[in-house]
């Protein structure tokens, strides 16, 4: 790999007044219930162009940070912002409305850009800008995007932490929260943790991720894979080597770290859905993304059996609830009440 290695440099730790959010969580944090807090951690998917009475009803008791939306919901223009306008009206402005919008085949709202896949775009910023201000016109607030892998099935930029940077910049500002992915790097990868488990057997090309930090990218997505050089037992969404020690830690990264898709064959070959969710929140994840509409009813419970059981889970959820609340107030959203 291109990239430094894990051991042979480290990223100088944030300035003390960022360093812990947790020590200081943005107001409101405390104002939610355990069970309010534990569904901070969540967001949802549902099939169709609008939202059902439990989406609903979720988002308006605060038991839901927001949804994920694919194609089926997305059918049209007119019908995504009615759609998102009644998803924020259910959370009384709180929702965080997530899109996997790369460019290429991975592009989830068709009439919003950018309409290249991220190896063939020329102007990564300006493909980032527009697409920001197209998808907060429809109200999507939060992007899945850029890829900050090397050389994985395609998808990546040619020059990976130039595109990765400048992807960055160009969504600061927009209103939409750019996603680095998939951390600690799918470069090489010749399986999808969709479909398989895989694993990485050498060092990890880091550079693209310290490029989306350093940037300020609000949002990393842990990936599925194992990476036997920094775990040996766990998956990097379930391992505290790769999110705290080496994420927070060495890369200093105090966003929010939000998983892939919770019910990747990578996950599920392993344990139940709910199972990989609560080993992902005790590693570090803050948000748990879900594209199975049936898992909520799996996960929520429990996340809040495990809250109720264990102060040291209790402080996790409560830490990430708070990183949540950070990003909802960054991107000019209410905090849930």
């Amino acid at each position: 790999m291109a990239g430094a290695g894990i051991r042979e440099q480290r990223e100088p730790r944030n300035p003390p007044d960022r360093r812990d959010q947790a020590a200081r969580p943005p107001a409101g944090v405390d104002r939610l219930s355990l069970r309010q807090q534990v569904g901070q951690l969540l967001l949802t998917s549902f099939p169709g162009a609008t939202a059902p009475d439990y989406v609903r009803r979720r988002l308006r008791d605060a038991e839901g940070a927001g949804v994920v939306l694919f194609g089926e919901n997305t059918a049209t223009r007119d019908g995504l912002t009615r759609l998102t306008r009644s998803l924020q009206r259910a959370a009384r402005g709180s929702a965080l409305v997530a899109v996997d919008q790369e460019g290429g085949p991975v592009r989830n709202v068709p009439f919003a850009g950018p309409e290249q896949g991220q190896a063939s775009q020329a102007d990564p910023r300006a493909a980032a800008r527009e697409a920001g201000r197209g998808l907060r016109a429809l109200g999507v607030n939060v992007t899945l995007t850029p890829v900050a892998d090397t050389d994985f099935a395609g998808r990546a930029f040619r020059d990976p932490v130039r595109g990765t940077s400048e992807a960055v910049a160009g969504y600061r500002g927009s209103g939409v929260a750019a996603t680095a992915k998939h951390f600690p790097g799918l470069g090489g990868a010749d399986q999808n943790t969709d479909d398989a488990a895989v694993t990485i057997p050498g060092k990890p090309d880091l550079a693209p991720f310290r490029a989306a930090i350093r940037g300020g990218v609000p949002l990393i997505m842990a990936s599925h894979a194992d990476y036997p050089r920094i775990d040996g037992e766990r998956i990097a969404s379930q391992s505290p080597a790769i999110l705290r020690r080496l994420l927070r830690g060495r890369l200093g990264f105090d966003g929010v770290v939000i998983t892939d898709s919770i019910e990747a064959e990578a996950v599920i070959g392993r344990q139940a859905v709910e199972a990989g969710a609560e080993r992902s929140v005790g590693a570090g994840c803050d948000l748990i993304l879900m594209t199975g509409s049936g898992s909520p009813k799996l996960v929520y419970p429990r996340l809040l059996r495990a809250a109720r059981r264990s102060a040291a889970f209790r402080r996790r959820v409560r830490e990430s609830a708070a990183r949540v609340i950070a990003l909802k107030r960054l991107l000019g959203l209410r905090v849930p009440r």
